[in-house]
């Protein structure tokens, strides 16, 4: 279960990069080593979608 920092995000932020963030040996868990995530590479190369951002 991930922490209550991973859980709530604060406002301007994106649900899915502070999850990954706070809690990402959950997230990353099923990555080999030196993998790249492919929703953190997505996020890194294509921003942020709208609807998860904070408001």
């Amino acid at each position: 279960m991930a922490n209550k920092t991973a859980s709530n995000p604060p406002k301007g932020q994106c649900r899915q990069c502070w999850y990954h963030a706070y809690a990402s040996r959950e997230a990353h868990a099923g990555l080999a080593p030196r993998e790249d995530c492919r929703p953190c590479v997505d996020h890194m190369v294509n921003g942020h979608p709208h609807h998860m951002i904070v408001r």
